[in-house]
């Protein structure tokens, strides 16, 4: 390997030095330049690591001026989005909050409900899949008007639910509506705002998982104290995605896919034929993006879906406790991805998610073992603050780095396939620690005030997010980043993979005479 001219100057001194010196020390002269040039390898491998992660930050926007210097437009597309995903959130959280009372309407265990979460899951790439390619074909509007409808009537029926068959599989169809959601909504909302923009409102978009989250905890909470049925939380979110719809009725269509439209009629291409060429040019970016999009839903679900059940059925904390606990960490969510998607605009996308991994890792004993309530309700916040930091980035991340002509599919689908992957992650944590539970000094196991064995929730849940921690940094280490990238500037690409920018389409217009 050859040495840059930094290296050669330093050793050139070191051998320099011992010339004038050959007796300084013990070593020879031999083996002290191998000693130098293995410690400038190391060092010279660290800073590769560093540039690799870390980027020089930009000038900073005042984010007041972001938040208030958009048009009306721009504006009620990213209400429109955000208000979709922070239903979807709330639908999939209230099987999560009330777990325990399903599973005692159905008489069964808390991890057999819990396969609900897990088939919902895995449905979601198929609805990903077809809403996404759907939108990439006639436009996002559409798709997610017909997309809200549907979660919204199912979701109403999951209330009806008889049995537990009955639920999952109405779970499963809920799984596929919700599946077209995230993709289709994050497009909408990033390709209408401004590039210096995209970061904040990328954290906020993203944020509206923990808003649904928040929704959901307080909505079961009036649901348990008022001795309500669990089923109310699902018509309650059914009607809160109707209103959605009202919204989306003025949303305008992205004036970034009427452009790319433009583009394939000129050039002459089928959606079929851009599909093609797509996966020809960036299959191993596809498949780098599944990867990091099932570790980012290891890392969400992991730290999320078994908490509430965690915290009432091992900690045997109150309803109310509950409750306060999941506000906080909720909360923590939200400054958390604000704060980060803000920062990753300037300081890179992968740098940020780097170190929310790494802090996550290091809070875990504080999320799980504090000594007392006010200690984990801490531990919890700071938890889901960089979980969620790190979540803050990825709408605008995965948006930069999907192909061009292919953004209302492969952000979704990747997020989906991701989630596929990492679907059983609370029903593998649930099963685990019902499997493994608690036992005392003795060996006897410990008992809850009903008599039964306290599954040990929080021990599944410490590993299996420790793990995650490692396996993200290192994902997040070895990719890319297309960080503020101009979705204008990019419609299509060539036969080669370079882009084609809106001056090509027109000078090609310009070519066939029709302008």
């Amino acid at each position: 390997m050859s040495r840059n001219t930094g290296e050669k100057a330093e050793i050139e001194q070191v051998e320099s030095i011992h010339s004038d010196n050959p007796s300084d020390g013990d070593l020879s002269f031999k083996q002290y330049t191998e000693k130098e040039e293995e410690r400038l390898k190391k060092k010279n491998l660290l800073v590769r690591i560093k540039n690799a992660v870390y980027q020089k930050p930009e000038k900073t926007h005042n984010a007041w001026h972001l938040l208030t210097n958009l048009t009306n437009t721009q504006r009620i597309t990213f209400a429109a989005a955000f208000f979709g995903w922070t239903l979807d959130a709330f639908d999939f959280f209230s099987v999560s909050l009330s777990a325990t009372r399903i599973a005692e309407t159905y008489g069964v265990q808390p991890s057999d409900v819990t396969s609900a979460i897990t088939t919902t899951l895995m449905l979601r790439p198929v609805g990903a899949l077809i809403f996404g390619a759907l939108a990439d074909k006639y436009g996002r509007r559409w798709p997610l008007m017909i997309d809200i409808v549907l979660f919204s009537v199912i979701n109403m029926a999951s209330g009806f639910a008889p049995n537990l068959p009955t639920f999952i599989g109405l779970r499963a169809l809920f799984g596929i509506a919700m599946g077209g959601e995230w993709g289709l909504g994050a497009s909408l909302a990033l390709e209408a705002l401004p590039v210096e923009a995209r970061g904040l409102f990328s954290g906020i978009y993203q944020e509206g998982y923990a808003c649904g989250y928040l929704l959901a905890a307080l909505a079961n909470y009036a649901v348990v104290e008022t001795d309500s049925s669990w089923r109310v939380l699902f018509w309650v979110g059914a009607a809160f995605a109707l209103l959605a719809v009202v919204i989306r009725i003025w949303v305008p269509e992205s004036e970034t896919f009427e452009r790319q439209q433009e583009a394939r009629k000129v050039l002459g291409r089928s959606l079929w034929s851009e599909a093609k060429l797509a996966v020809k040019n960036h299959w191993l970016r596809m498949i780098y993006m599944v990867i990091l999009m099932a570790f980012m839903n290891f890392f969400s679900h992991g730290s999320q879906d078994l908490y509430p059940t965690f915290l009432t059925a091992q900690l045997e904390y109150t309803s109310t406790q509950q409750t306060v606990t999941s506000v906080i960490m909720n909360i923590g969510a939200i400054i958390g991805g604000t704060l980060f998607g803000y920062l990753s605009n300037y300081f890179g996308r992968r740098f940020i998610i780097f170190l929310c991994a790494i802090f996550a890792g290091a809070f875990i004993p504080l999320w799980i073992y504090a000594p007392n309530i006010y200690a984990l309700q801490f531990g919890a916040f700071v938890m889901q603050f960089f979980v969620q930091g790190a979540w803050g980035c990825i709408p605008a991340h995965i948006n930069e780095l999907s192909p061009a002509a292919f953004r209302g599919l492969m952000p979704g689908l990747a997020y989906q396939l991701g989630n596929l992957i990492s679907a059983a992650s609370s029903q593998i944590e649930a099963t685990i620690g019902e499997k493994y539970p608690i036992q005392n000094e003795d060996g006897t196991y410990r008992l809850n005030s009903k008599g039964q064995r306290i599954a040990d929730y929080g021990l599944t849940q410490a590993i299996f997010m420790g793990c995650v921690c490692v396996g993200l940094s290192i994902a997040i280490l070895v990719g890319k980043e297309e960080r503020n990238k101009d979705f204008t500037e990019y419609l299509t690409e060539d036969l080669n993979g370079q882009a084609i920018a809106p001056e090509d389409i027109k000078a090609h217009k310009t070519e066939q005479g029709n302008l």
